[in-house]
């Protein structure tokens, strides 16, 4: 497999405007050929995608998704440009695919990186510094450490970041800018909630010998 380096990586961004990890993707599965790469970014939609990505996405549909069991529930809001595309089938799939991932995915919650709160971030950082395996460790290294284990964890929390359920070769982001270039319009993942049954609600346990008791005395 070529080297691929930082500087073609940029070159490729530069000429597509699609992301860096797409830009990455695509030169590990040509071998390094920028003008394959462009073709395999195209072929996948994201190179148009990425410069769809700009135009504003206020149609869509609210779409929701039950569990086998009802027992878990989803309501997503989910936008693309025109009203017509919004009834279309390939995006009907694609809300109906995304509220299906949110639901297998009780760790997420937020659409993307930028929507965490700084302190739900800083939080993070805290606990990792305080972790006993980084004692005794030079202050550049425990940094590196540490920035690689929010990363990890804060990744966790997003729907964009997680691989796709029905390919795991595919992260939930990839899957959007795919659908995007198919139909031609910006697609965004705006809101959702993810409701369990039962969440929230205190059940009082009641013991073995305490309800026996209860029993005696009525």
């Amino acid at each position: 497999m070529s080297n691929i380096t930082a500087k073609l990586v940029k070159e490729l961004r530069d000429k597509t405007g699609a992301g860096m990890m797409d830009c990455k993707k695509a030169l590990n599965e040509t071998d390094g050929d920028i003008d394959k790469a462009i073709e395999w970014l195209r072929k996948k939609g994201i190179a148009s995608a990425e410069k769809k990505s700009g135009r504003v996405a206020a149609e869509g549909s609210i779409g929701s998704y039950i569990h086998t069991g009802s027992r878990v529930g989803v309501l997503l809001e989910l936008n693309c440009e025109t009203d017509f595309v919004a009834r279309g089938e390939i995006f009907q799939s694609l809300l109906k695919d995304v509220a299906m991932q949110i639901a297998a995915c009780p760790n997420v919650e937020y659409v993307s990186i930028d929507e965490i709160p700084k302190e739900v971030v800083n939080k993070e950082k805290q606990i990792e510094m305080g972790r006993d395996d980084l004692t005794g460790k030079p202050d550049q290294i425990k940094e590196k450490i540490v920035e690689g284990r929010i990363s990890k964890r804060l990744n966790e929390l997003v729907l964009l970041e997680q691989p796709y359920i029905k390919d795991s070769s595919l992260s939930v982001e990839q899957l959007v800018k795919e659908t995007a270039g198919k139909i031609g319009e910006n697609i965004r993942i705006r809101r959702f909630t993810r409701y369990t049954l039962g969440e929230g609600i205190e059940v009082e346990t009641v013991g073995f010998a305490e309800e026996v008791a209860s029993i005696k005395s009525n």
